[in-house]
């Protein structure tokens, strides 16, 4: 496993190997399908029998029965929708891994759809499949009820209980009402990327993957069908395999998917709709009271609203202080959090300035060595020095660390911010989750040590940006 913390292991291929490690999750933007899905089955429902008939395709699964009564409680007339793919492989889905057809399903693709009254403001919330979170216990498949965790990988969660397990460990992580989910798999995201004529993508090389069977040249496409699922699961031949370049990746096939959707006509046109929505709603797993009523009241809230106005963020998140390969919430994601659930405007990312809110001669710095290179924490600390840090060596780090990271102990977190932004790279903060000292930024010099920068530098401040449906595809972040 790559030491990165931003890098992780994905599965999209079509026969993975045997390897356990690697045989977790779809790759594909299932989300992607899961949003335009509910936009497509709701909008224009005039013939009203026929999409009786149709949506009576979709399963349904009782999400009150299997949360009970502890859930958060609705505050306004918001929409929170909870969008999954699941990446099971039976009937037509087995050709996409065959050595993995009686496997549980499961799902990397989570995406919390919040639709503000009126169509005020539409954001699709990515959460990374490896982010760590506490885990209430879940109704599992066969009747029983599973362990709570203090510390687990969200992504598991569908493999123990289902959507109802996701449900229940995102409303206990954000304090979030969810009032419906949506999940879909392979052959619904295929049917959809057809339906809208194709989606524009722009690749910034020349793509020959037998893996994916992904062959695209560089420059802009419009793909659809097994060439967009060839796209969305490849992992070889675009980005740098990292999660967030990944969910970034997708997020724009997202926006480009909606805006071709909305500026085609294709969800007025009940046309264009009557042979979709057979195929989709065939692909599609809901909550027994999303009903016709509810998807009307979506497709009204959402009539006359622009690409423009749909965003699709990540949650604040960045490495994980206790395992650097997984990822954790930042101090940001609670009030992230209470904006979306009050659905108030959600807080504005930093700007970016050249001047930290606390001067570094203001900073406790504790400097510990896990680069296994003698005297680094030494250096280290004179060139933080340097810099107008108050700085200590603390020792040795327990076991050698190839990534460099940045814990603060209590009230100590605006301080992390200021040490963060003198080194190259600028990583990302995280609490302490043990040993820290109130007022102390402890600073673990890795292997990779990326040094300090010059003081003449501008310490810019790193910040997740949204992207917009009506973006150039080929626009560069």
């Amino acid at each position: 496993m790559n030491s990165n913390p931003m890098y992780m292991e994905y599965v999209d291929d079509a026969d993975p190997p045997q390897d356990p490690a690697r045989r977790r999750g779809w790759r594909i933007l299932g989300w992607v399908s899961i949003g335009l899905s509910v936009l497509l089955v709701a909008s224009s429902l005039t013939f009203y029998g026929y999409y009786r008939k149709v949506l009576g395709n979709i399963n349904q699964q009782d999400l009150n029965a299997a949360l009970g009564k502890d859930r958060p409680k609705k505050l306004n007339s918001a929409l929170n929708i909870l969008l999954l793919g699941s990446d099971t492989r039976a009937g037509a889905n087995g050709k996409y891994g065959r050595q993995m057809r009686n496997d549980p399903p499961r799902s990397d693709t989570m995406i919390l759809l919040h639709l503000s009254p009126g169509g005020g403001q539409a954001m699709g919330i990515s959460f990374p499949r490896d982010l760590m979170v506490p885990m209430p216990p879940c109704k599992t498949a066969n009747g029983g009820r599973s362990a709570p965790q203090s510390r687990a990988q969200i992504n598991s969660a569908f493999t123990i209980g289902g959507a109802p397990c996701v449900v229940a460990t995102i409303e206990k992580l954000s304090q979030i009402k969810i009032d419906h989910f949506v999940q879909v798999d392979f052959n619904g995201f295929k049917t959809i990327t057809k339906a809208v004529g194709g989606v524009p993508v722009c690749l910034p090389k020349d793509v020959n993957d037998p893996k994916s069977k992904l062959r695209l040249s560089r420059g802009r496409h419009v793909i659809s069908g097994e060439t967009a699922l060839a796209y969305v699961r490849n992992r070889h031949g675009l980005g740098d395999g990292s999660d967030t370049d990944r969910i970034k990746r997708q997020q724009k096939f997202m926006g480009a998917l909606a805006d071709r959707a909305l500026s085609k006509g294709v969800l007025s046109d009940p046309g264009k709709l009557t042979g979709l929505l057979s195929a989709v709603t065939k692909s599609l797993t809901t909550d027994s009271e999303l009903k016709i009523s509810t998807m009307m009241q979506i497709a009204q809230g959402m009539q006359g609203m622009s690409s423009g106005k749909l965003r699709f963020v990540t949650v604040p998140s960045g490495p994980d202080p206790i395992d650097p390969n997984r990822v954790a919430l930042t101090a940001a994601a609670q009030p992230f959090f209470a904006a979306v659930r009050n659905d108030k405007s959600v807080p504005a990312p930093e700007p970016k300035s050249s001047a930290p809110k606390i001067p570094a001669s203001q900073v406790r710095v504790r400097v510990y060595n896990g680069s296994g290179i003698s005297g680094q924490a030494g250096r280290v600390a004179e060139d933080l020095r340097a810099q107008g840090f108050q700085v200590e060596v603390g020792g040795n780090a327990p076991g050698r660390q190839t990534a460099t990271r940045v814990l603060y102990g209590a009230g100590a977190d605006q301080h992390a911010q200021t040490l963060a932004k003198a080194i190259n790279g600028t990583p990302q903060p995280q609490p302490r989750a043990s040993g820290g000292t109130a007022g102390v930024v402890d600073l673990i010099v890795g292997s990779g040590w990326p040094g300090v920068k010059p003081r003449s530098v501008g310490l810019p401040t790193k910040v997740q940006g949204e992207i917009r449906a009506n973006e150039d595809p080929c626009k560069k972040p």
